[in-house]
């Protein structure tokens, strides 16, 4: 079966394209992530969590580190390779968030990392619903550009520019799954993070791994890198700098499995 059959076209080219672009460009999780997951999800040695969406398992090192047994599903192969090749203790599956490779309630939590908006549908929850156990959870978590820096507001301008009919988180679209008979109500934490290291992999790296910016062709990548290096060069915070900060707003959201069956 072919497993992006089902998965939005920026997705699939854009990942497939990026992805050694997507492992050094996108930033880690704040240290407070892992309380949350272990207070909030539940996480722990001898419980079985799912990686959702997995893609090249940038969140995969902070699931590891609750002593759980990780999961990790993701439907383009070029981002299940980097993954696999960086964690072994990981079991990788091709799948889909509609299609999971488990049985019914095998897992004790399913997080969706930098994912969801992606799959936000009733089809998907339901599935999410089938593999978790009773009393399970669902964990979704997103690192988004904080905005409210002028410099940081101007990136997005220009990367929405190209957004075309992309699933993004910030739209809050994918809101609209929400209320599902499956879960409880949701718990929304947020904790502040940055992004440090060289202007080009904070910012040219991290644009690059963008999905949509990704399957561009080649000149209108350039195009997008030129407007980033220009707006580097006449920002004072940037310019000229060889370590920069991009700050980012990390929202945490839990949902609790309810019983229907």
């Amino acid at each position: 079966m072919d497993s992006t059959r089902s998965i939005h076209h920026s997705a699939v080219d854009g990942y497939t394209k990026g992805a050694d672009t997507y492992v050094r460009g996108r930033p880690d999780y704040p240290p407070e992530i892992a309380e949350w997951l272990r207070d909030t999800l539940g996480l722990h040695a001898g419980a079985t969590v799912l990686d959702l969406g997995a893609g090249t398992g940038k969140f995969t090192p902070r699931l590891l580190a609750t002593g759980a047994t990780v999961i990790a599903v993701e439907p383009v192969a070029a981002m299940l390779d980097k993954l696999a090749a960086s964690h072994p203790e990981v079991r990788p599956l091709v799948g889909t968030a509609d299609a999971i490779p488990l049985p019914d309630a095998s897992v004790d939590v399913v997080v969706c990392a930098q994912a969801f908006h992606w799959f936000a549908t009733a089809e998907a929850l339901d599935e999410i619903h089938r593999v978790l156990k009773p009393g399970g959870r669902l964990g979704l978590v997103w690192n988004m550009r904080d905005a409210r820096v002028p410099w940081v507001a101007a990136i997005d301008r220009i990367v929405n520019e190209f957004e075309g009919d992309a699933p993004r988180y910030y739209t809050g679209a994918w809101r609209q799954a929400f209320p599902h008979p499956g879960f409880g109500p949701m718990e929304e934490q947020h904790y502040a993070n940055g992004h440090t290291g060289s202007p080009e992999d904070v910012i040219l790296n991290r644009v690059r791994s963008t999905s949509f910016i990704s399957a561009l062709p080649p000149e209108q990548r350039g195009s997008v890198d030129e407007r980033l290096r220009a707006l580097i060069d006449a920002e004072p915070e940037l310019s000229g700098h060889a370590v920069v900060t991009l700050p980012y707003d990390t929202a945490a959201y839990c949902l609790a499995r309810n019983n229907r069956d």
